[in-house]
């Protein structure tokens, strides 16, 4: 049962199946899509797929194949041959992730498996994606998340064909991005005096240290390790406010400078801003500097959201800015800096992100906006001319609990349904420019979920969901029986199990006459 749903499938008797005979014919180009297949089953099937001219199963990348998109790609599987071809190396990456789904569930695991068949069924299959940007965000400022998680978080989003890793680097409660000329950032910035733990109803601060870092190298091989699998890593700094991390590593770079202040051990909005000083400024841009060094993606984050302005109302330096600028208010400093931020992005070939507090602060058209508060934003942002990703509270934050059950891990005040993610369209044809909207993604902030195993338990199934809302036309029905969500969801639990990760899937008996597509 394949997730996200394909754009046309026709199901036809009968199987192919996989040998440790079964060899690659390969194109010019296809070589790292060969070596995906083979480190994916090689430690389960024990295929090694070796490459052939007369291999069973053909890998094409045809650029005449201009009909399927940037990202699309065909799959045909007969009983004696399969044939998968793309016009481009993404298309062809995400035609062998429908292909892995389509063996048995035990082809994902990590340790060898006798006495399954390793057989694909017979079908017909053109699939494109709905929309370019598919992703998930990943807080790791709240709580540290190790690179090997990240590395294996970023496997899931291939798993799933969502192509944006978004890596929210910083914070107020913490910094994980080094940046050289600047190392306080990260050896005070990178840590604070406690972290928190608890279940529902039970949450506390537990006094104990909690920090750590990222070294470019790491940074560097996460995004190679992503590119291999068609994700982008998107980077976040958040700014001017979010930046408490940042004030405790340099306190001369906010509104008071004698005061020294802690990196923060609570959660909400901090009321510490930046400052808005010719040395703040620069800080900044250094940092993007380094960021655009380690992160080639076109896109860079740099947040703007929930700023509070009490700290510039009272700030004399603050005052002088606004005076000096010509602004209207201490509230206009957040988008005088943000423009700023934005300006130097684009002199330096990249797009600016922002929330969408950021995009009411007038920055240039060119930069995308993230609406996470309501459609309403989503078509003010397309009204301004910006290009929006739809990321709504209520359908993509994946840290609020799945239900109301008492017995969840504790998490923000409310709930999001497995429903309200699998009812998600991030484009309805009534909203108002809804073409400017050029995807979604998920949201899982950390504050409730200081380990690898807690992130995985918040994100799936919800973000196998909202990866099928980025994907699939709202309403489709591409195959003949083709099975609901909630159906294919049982099977797609079966695909988790195999790579262990911690979810909580509802578990449902199959329909009769169960079919492993659709």
């Amino acid at each position: 049962m394949l997730i996200p749903l394909p754009h046309h499938l026709l199901e036809r008797t009968g199987h192919f199946h996989l040998t440790t005979d079964t060899a690659l014919r390969l194109t010019p180009g296809t070589e790292p899509v060969a070596e995906l297949l083979r480190t994916a089953l090689g430690p389960s099937a024990g295929l090694p797929l070796p490459a052939a001219a007369d291999g069973a199963l053909s890998l094409v990348i045809d650029p005449a194949l201009s009909g399927l998109g940037p990202e699309g790609y065909g799959l045909t599987v007969g009983s004696e041959a399969v044939l998968l071809r793309a016009g481009t190396l993404a298309g062809l990456r995400n035609g062998a992730t429908t292909l892995l789904q389509l063996l048995p569930p035990a082809a994902l695991g990590a340790t060898p498996v006798r006495d399954v068949v390793w057989r694909l069924p017979r079908v017909e299959i053109t699939d494109r994606p709905r929309f370019p940007w598919r992703g998930a965000m990943l807080d790791v400022a709240r709580h540290f998340q190790p690179l090997s998680f990240l590395k294996r978080f970023v496997d899931l989003l291939a798993l799933h064909k969502l192509n944006v890793f978004h890596l929210h680097l910083t914070d107020d409660q913490g910094w994980r991005m080094p940046v050289a000329a600047h190392p306080a950032l990260t050896e005070i910035g990178g840590w604070r005096a406690e972290s928190m733990v608890g279940r529902a109803g039970s949450g506390r601060f537990d006094g104990i240290p909690h920090g750590g870092y990222y070294t470019r190298g790491e940074l560097t091989e996460l995004v190679k390790h992503a590119a291999s699998r068609g994700v982008t890593v998107v980077p976040e700094i958040e700014l001017p406010g979010h930046t408490r991390a940042l004030l405790a590593a340099y306190p001369h770079l906010g509104n008071d400078p004698t005061r020294r202040l802690p990196v923060w051990t609570e959660w909400g909005v901090c009321p510490n801003v930046l400052g808005v000083s010719d040395a703040a400024v620069e800080l900044c841009r250094e940092v993007l500097a380094e960021v655009m060094d380690v992160f080639p993606a076109e896109h860079v984050h740099i947040g703007g959201d929930e700023c509070p302005v009490v700290e510039w109302e009272s700030s004399e330096a603050a005052l002088a800015r606004v005076r000096a600028e010509g602004l209207s208010g201490p509230a206009a400093l957040r988008g005088w800096f943000l423009r700023r931020m934005a300006a130097f992005l684009l002199e330096n070939g990249r797009t600016p992100v922002s929330w969408d507090e950021g995009e009411e602060a007038a920055l240039p058209p060119e930069t995308l906006t993230m609406s996470w508060r309501t459609g309403e934003h989503t078509a003010l942002a397309a009204r301004r001319g910006h290009r929006v990703v739809a990321t709504p509270w209520d359908r993509t934050y994946l840290d609020y609990p799945r239900s109301a059950d008492p017995a969840e891990p504790l998490g923000q005040d409310g709930v999001v349904t497995l429903d309200a993610v699998a009812g998600f369209d991030p484009a309805p044809a009534r909203l108002p420019h809804a073409e400017a909207v050029l995807g979604t993604q998920a949201q899982l902030w950390t504050e409730f979920a200081p380990t690898p195993d807690d992130v995985e338990y918040l994100a799936f199934p919800r973000l196998a969901a909202l990866a099928e809302a980025a994907w699939s036309a709202p309403g489709a029905a591409p195959a003949r029986g083709a099975r609901s969500l909630s159906e294919r969801l049982v099977k797609h639990g079966e695909r988790l199990d195999k790579l262990r990760v911690n979810h909580r899937t509802p578990r449902r008996p199959p329909a009769p006459q169960d079919s492993p597509l659709g």
